[in-house]
């Protein structure tokens, strides 16, 4: 949409605040709101903020920052008023010239398929992601508990989230989205809501909405949602499985030749494989992410692959046709979608480039994925692929604070330790 576009639509729908949103490091969506009037200011690229606050003193460089909206992610905010109404734009930030600034996540899945567009491929993601609904106490804060029982599928009465879950997606379609399906997931309060394809920089933009979507759909509820890959002990986790396809020629590369899997196929997966453990701290990026790895249910906890079915790392999807994907499993919810689809599509064009094999289905020789937080810091620290992937510059801010997270979590002394060790030592 030009701008002309934008202001028509701005008069014509009524809308009287926007939000300019974007996410910081983490992927955490961040917002400032104006009103229509100064819309035009920031078409202006006169909107200056505080980056040191949200991507670190190291990242700024003496230098403002500046949001710049992305015209086409213009949308109304269905759970809004719809007298006065509410739109949102997806921002870039950029300097005062309007140069892109290097550690926005934004800009560095720009970068990253600008660079695969120039190799002649088009890369395409859907995304299949998990959350917990759960009540609310007396004050409005959240809590863990669920009163139901409900597992893979199950319907209402049972599945207590079901009308909330079809808020969730009427919002969505109010959106623009095409959802594909709703479901209840294996643990109790747990739902899952998957989307269409759709090329890999809307793909992203559309999880950040997804999530802000469900949260706030899910508050009309009287329900707190969450992206905690493992909030609760004894039942699965949520994941976040990412699933590609990637075209050259106006072709899917990733399907069968002469009933095998293209050598494509395979080196996309070796790229992945050969830098999976190297990604952690940004496709599992919290200390509870590394609950749901460790723990007993159906999370992938090697380095591994398969093109039948099984809980790997990465899993070839047969699909009719045309359609071959290839389904990546191990980040959680709690990752940055454009960082992660960023690295996910380095790691792969680069298998594809240099021929890396992802060496035999299930073999039990794969390596385990990071055990802890900590022990992926150590590992990304060290790898030369990331920092190519994500520049110098986002790393250091990003490890500097991710340590001191770490550092503040190993600090403390648990519950369970209090339970297990004061009464015996």
């Amino acid at each position: 949409m030009t701008r002309e576009d934008i202001l028509n639509l701005i008069e014509e729908e009524d809308v009287e605040f926007i939000r300019l949103q974007f996410t910081d490091i983490f992927g955490e969506l961040k917002n400032v709101a104006i009103t229509a009037r100064q819309f035009e200011r920031v078409l202006d690229n006169n909107f200056v903020f505080d980056g040191s606050s949200l991507y670190g003193k190291k990242s700024v460089l003496e230098q403002d920052m500046y949001l710049r909206p992305e015209l086409d992610t213009f949308v109304i905010l269905p759970w809004r008023p719809q007298q006065g109404k509410v739109a949102r734009f997806l921002c870039d930030i950029v300097d005062e010239n309007g140069n892109s600034v290097e550690i926005c996540p934004r800009n560095i899945l720009k970068r990253t398929l600008r660079e695969a567009e120039k190799k002649g491929y088009s890369v395409y993601v859907d995304s299949e992601c998990e959350f917990f609904m759960f009540h609310t106490d007396d004050n409005g804060m959240p809590t863990t508990i669920t009163h139901e029982q409900a597992g893979y599928l199950d319907v209402g009465p049972m599945d207590l989230g079901e009308n909330a879950r079809r808020g969730i997606v009427l919002d969505l379609e109010a959106m623009g989205f095409e959802v594909e399906s709703s479901h209840h997931e294996k643990a109790p309060a747990q739902h899952e809501i998957t989307f269409s394809s759709a090329e890999a920089m809307q793909s992203a933009d559309e999880i950040i909405t997804f999530k802000n979507a469900v949260r706030s759909t899910a508050k009309r509820f009287g329900l707190h949602a969450t992206f905690m890959p493992k909030p609760l002990t004894g039942v699965p986790g949520s994941g976040m499985h990412v699933n590609f396809a990637v075209y050259k020629d106006d072709r899917n590369i990733f399907n069968y030749k002469d009933g095998e899997l293209k050598d494509e196929v395979k080196y996309f997966i070796g790229g992945i494989l050969k830098y999976a453990k190297e990604m952690c701290p940004i496709t599992n990026p919290i200390v509870n992410s590394y609950r749901r790895l460790t723990d007993s249910f159906d999370a992938p906890k090697k380095v591994d692959w398969t093109s039948q079915s099984g809980n790997t790392l990465a899993k070839v999807r047969k699909r009719i046709g045309d359609d071959m994907k290839v389904e990546l499993r191990f980040p959680d919810p709690s990752a940055n979608p454009y960082l992660t689809i960023a690295l996910f599509v380095k790691a792969g064009l680069k298998g594809i480039e240099e021929n890396i094999l992802p060496g035999e289905e299930c073999s039990e020789k794969a390596d385990r994925l990071p055990a802890t937080l900590g022990e992926s810091i150590e590992i990304m620290r060290n790898s030369k692929f990331v920092r190519e992937a994500l520049g110098d510059q986002f790393v250091d801010s990003y490890l500097d604070i991710k340590s001191a997270e770490w550092q503040e979590y190993m600090s403390q002394v648990s519950d369970w330790e209090i339970s297990k060790y004061l009464y015996r030592t």
